[in-house]
This record gives C-alpha cells, sequence and structure tokens, in this order.
C-alpha cells in the first residue's frame, strides 16, 4: 500500500520571506440607463411631404373661403345701397318734395308795458301781439298736417310773448293764413334783460325780434304717410317801436326771412 505524502504547513526554513500566491483582479462591467420605451416605440415626428402639402391646402382652403364671404359680402352692400339709391330717384321724380314754406305777412304790437316796482326794484313785462303768419305747401301730390303749434316772440334771447295755434291742414299748392295773438302778463325780467330792451328801443330800427315757431307734422303722398316729423320755423329780421297810447304799433316786416328746419324724431311709415 502506498504511502501518501502531505505537505507540511510550516514554513520553510531555508527562506526568510514568504510566498504570497498571486490574486487577479478584474473591474466591473460598466452599467448603463435602461433605454427608454417611448424612445424606442415612439421616434420623433417628421412631416412627410404629403402631409405639408395637406395642411397648406387647408390653410389656402380657409383663406380663400375668407376671401369669398368679404367678396359677396361688399357685393350685396353695393347692391342694397344701389338699390336705395334708384328707390330714393324713383320717389323723387314722382313726388318732387319740398318743404312748406313760411312768410310773416304783419306783426301789431297792441300792449307793451314795462313797470318797476318800487319797493324792491323787480321790473315787470306785460305784452300783446297780433301775428298773421302764411304758411304755404309747394307741393303737387302731398298733404301737409300739422299739430298745434307754439309760437314765441324774442328779441335777443329775451321772451317778449308766447302763443299758440290750433292744428290744420295744408292741402297741395294751397296756402293757409295763421291769425293768433301771443303775449306776456307780468313775466319778471332781469337787469340784463330790461337794459337791453330799453337801449334798442332808442334806437332808429327799434326793438331787433324774431319769431320761433314748434310743431309736430304728419306727411301724406296718397296711400303713404309719415307721422311725428318735428318741425321748427325761425322767422328773423323784424324791427318794431312800442306803441303810444292805444294805437297798435305796427312792426317792419318787409326783410322779414323764415327758414324751415325739419326735425326728425321718428319715422314711421303707414299704409
Amino acid at each position: 500500500m502506498t504511502d501518501r505524502v502531505h505537505p507540511s504547513s510550516k514554513p520553510n526554513g531555508k527562506g526568510n520571506a514568504t510566498a504570497t500566491p498571486a490574486v487577479a483582479t478584474t473591474n466591473p462591467p460598466l452599467k448603463f440607463p435602461p433605454a427608454s420605451k417611448t424612445h424606442l416605440h415612439n421616434p420623433p415626428y417628421r412631416p412627410t411631404p404629403t402631409s405639408l402639402h395637406r395642411h397648406n391646402r387647408r390653410r389656402f382652403t380657409c383663406r380663400r373661403c375668407c376671401c369669398l364671404t368679404c367678396f359677396w359680402s361688399i357685393l350685396l352692400l353695393i347692391a342694397i345701397l344701389l338699390l336705395a339709391a334708384i328707390c330714393c330717384a324713383a320717389f323723387y321724380a314722382l313726388y318732387h318734395p319740398q318743404r312748406p314754406e313760411f312768410s310773416v305777412s304783419s306783426l301789431k304790437i297792441t300792449r307793451f308795458n314795462l313797470t318797476t316796482n318800487a319797493a324792491d326794484g323787480t321790473t315787470y313785462l306785460t305784452t300783446k301781439f297780433n301775428l298773421t303768419i302764411s304758411s304755404k305747401n309747394p307741393n303737387k301730390k302731398i298733404i301737409y298736417t300739422y299739430n298745434p303749434i307754439s309760437i314765441a316772440v324774442f328779441s335777443n334771447q329775451v321772451n317778449l310773448s308766447i302763443g299758440s295755434f290750433t292744428n290744420f291742414t295744408s292741402l297741395p299748392n294751397n296756402i293757409f293764413i295763421i291769425h293768433t295773438s301771443t303775449g306776456l302778463s307780468s313775466q319778471v325780467l332781469d337787469v340784463d334783460s330790461v337794459n337791453s330792451i330799453k337801449s334798442h328801443l332808442k334806437k332808429k330800427k327799434g326793438l331787433p325780434m324774431k319769431i320761433l315757431m314748434d310743431t309736430i307734422l304728419e306727411v301724406k303722398m296718397e296711400k303713404l304717410k309719415m307721422k311725428n316729423i318735428g318741425i321748427r320755423v325761425i322767422c328773423e329780421r323784424i324791427h318794431g317801436h312800442v306803441p303810444k297810447g292805444k294805437n297798435s304799433a305796427v312792426a317792419n316786416t318787409s326783410k322779414a326771412k323764415c327758414k324751415v328746419d325739419l326735425r326728425i324724431k321718428i319715422l314711421k311709415w303707414s299704409f
């Protein structure tokens, strides 16, 4: 039977150093972060020539629709304006409407009293005017119907008299005569108004006056009617003196001119 030889665990006495077995060293493997699933499965979007063409075509279609809408809107507006112009021209050619005409036939001052209270120095004005005014309708196919007319006489913004006249109808190519009386009873005046009246009464021409009339007018053209048309008439270039005694003073109306202004508030058509 063969004997086994076991190596001795004791160091060899022949050497001073003990031999150390060499150990092989290896570097650990590099670890990389896991790749993103989105990056792997959804690559970045890159428009293709076909998609770009569709996008540009969609923009061109919207722009074309806007241009067509604007074009047809402008064309429709022009057509409406042209139709309105044709209707107005036909209406004018058929009726040839003209404003009513007014003129002052006479103005008589029958009373004009300025009285001053000695106790407090207050001045009172009492007047009476007789007016004759002509209203002419120069149209051939238009009828004017007047509501009650408010009438006032002024001198440099100082109210000298007020009154009114009843409603009436002015037929085509007809002249209607308005006879009315206006006046004031113990109207209080301030110092400036009194001085203005007295200074003008000393002049040769006398007191400058103007007549102001306001009313509502209804216009009828065959079966067509227009209601609630405001009208203001202003007659100027009138001068007069106060009466002496019991006689009336006739104002100078030879250069009087009346201006007619339409003041349309509500235009209503009825058939």
